[in-house]
């Protein structure tokens, strides 16, 4: 969890424990109004639990405070604007992040990318992107609207064909030998990559797994022009708009190129993968 998503939830707590201290109430006497077990109330006000929307309505009026519901509410908000818990984001499927993707893509002129070990969503086959959304879905247990999914990740590819649009991946070497779906699906995944490397409004770069870096591979990360960096973690992902933060990915990919090798380098590593695939 990030660190200034757990200050916020910090900040949330310590308002919801004034709130009741006002109202003349023990965390006994909240959690039994409520209808809660004591140790909730605990949590909430420690920052231990993110609260819900309900909770938070709950709380205020309990508290005699039932106006103060719409500020908290607020700040949840501004929490999950920034921290975006997979469980909550596809609670009714992946079509609706998908469909978030492809807006953020038509509102943006250039966008750098990075992954470590899986091919970038935007350069994917809809055989490898079925299985990979296939595979998240049972990771997370939502409800499975692969097909939707799928679709709406192609629909975003039409940008990769607009004049004057900008796309910048940078792929560490590993991820072409990661297996996604079966031996068919990577030979027909790498084909798809080699069509792409002439196009041009795409870059793709190509770190080896030899190269001297200057940074190593941490995780995946997309950056919209200079506005907004999107990191995905295994229980959440992260939307990152402040200057700083922008400015600490955009140094982190420009050390991450200094290693990549482009056209004919990237050709030759993509044909020793699919090489590496096809019965000999």
């Amino acid at each position: 969890m990030s660190t200034d998503y757990q200050q916020g939830r910090v900040a949330l707590g310590a308002r919801l424990r004034e709130l009741r201290t006002e109202g003349g109430l023990s965390g006994r006497a909240l959690a039994g109004q409520l209808g809660w077990v004591q140790s909730k109330v605990s949590k909430l006000e420690t920052g231990r639990q993110t609260p819900s929307p309900a909770d938070l309505e709950a709380w205020a009026s309990a508290t005699g405070r039932p106006g103060i519901a719409a500020e908290l509410q607020a700040r949840l908000r501004g929490l999950e604007t920034q921290y975006r818990s997979w469980n909550r984001q596809l609670a009714g499927g992946h079509r609706e992040r998908q469909e978030a993707a492809v807006l953020e893509t038509r509102r943006t002129d250039v966008i750098r990318a990075f992954e470590a070990a899986r091919i970038p969503g935007m350069l994917q086959t809809a055989e490898y992107a079925r299985h990979m959304l296939a595979a998240a879905a049972e990771f997370i247990g939502s409800p499975r609207d692969t097909e939707d999914a799928v679709r709406a990740r192609i629909r975003r590819q039409e940008a990769l064909y607009e004049p004057g649009r900008r796309f910048r991946f940078l792929l560490w070497e590993a991820a072409l030998y990661v297996t996604i779906g079966s031996t068919e699906v990577m030979i027909a995944q790498l084909d798809r990559l080699v069509g792409l490397l002439g196009l041009d409004t795409v870059e793709l770069g190509i770190i080896p797994l030899g190269a001297p870096a200057r940074r190593t591979p941490a995780h995946g990360f997309w950056i919209y022009d200079d506005r907004l960096v999107i990191v995905e973690t295994i229980n959440a992902e992260l939307w990152l708009d402040s200057p700083a933060d922008i400015a600490l990915y955009s140094r982190a990919w420009e050390w991450l190129a200094e290693s990549a090798v482009t056209d004919h380098q990237a050709h030759r590593l993509i044909g020793r993968a699919r090489a590496s695939l096809t019965p000999r």
